[in-house]
């Protein structure tokens, strides 16, 4: 096969810091390293690996993305999914990540997967867009 793993997603936003504030206060990635792109933006990593890109979208002046990435750039469309259905993260310790979203009052979803040792939660980020943490070898009791 070609492909053999996810490099990044990538996310327009015209709520760039309050996105970035949940990827790292909330979620645990990390601020880094970023090319001088014409955009404002950030790089969110775990470990070394920049997993998520972040491409914020000035609703008065798109021209810079405009010119780097081409074609017309909809503030309107900006909110939620769409066609996109989740980012899925493998995680660790899901009692952190509720503690998190409790005190940050998040609401968010449990669900233990049947005829499996996995224990999910889902939260959606200031975009809109799901996120599902996923808690291989965790039963935890869904609430």
């Amino acid at each position: 096969m070609l492909i053999n793993s996810l490099d990044h997603c990538a996310i327009r936003t015209t709520k760039l810091q309050e996105t970035r504030d949940f990827f790292v206060d909330i979620l645990g990635l990390e601020d880094g390293e970023r090319p001088d792109f014409p955009f404002p933006g950030a790089w969110l990593y775990t470990d070394s690996t920049a997993v998520i890109h972040l491409i914020g979208v000035d609703p008065d002046d798109p021209s810079g993305l405009q010119r780097y990435v081409g074609g017309e750039i909809s503030t309107e469309a900006l909110q939620g999914s769409g066609a996109f259905d989740h980012i899925a993260f493998r995680a660790n310790d899901p009692s952190v990540l509720t503690e998190r979203l409790k005190q940050a009052d998040y609401e968010y979803r449990e669900r233990q997967v049947p005829n499996m040792n996995l224990f999910q939660i889902f939260v959606e980020d200031p975009n809109g867009i799901t996120i599902e943490l996923n808690y291989w070898g965790e039963n935890e009791s869904a609430t």
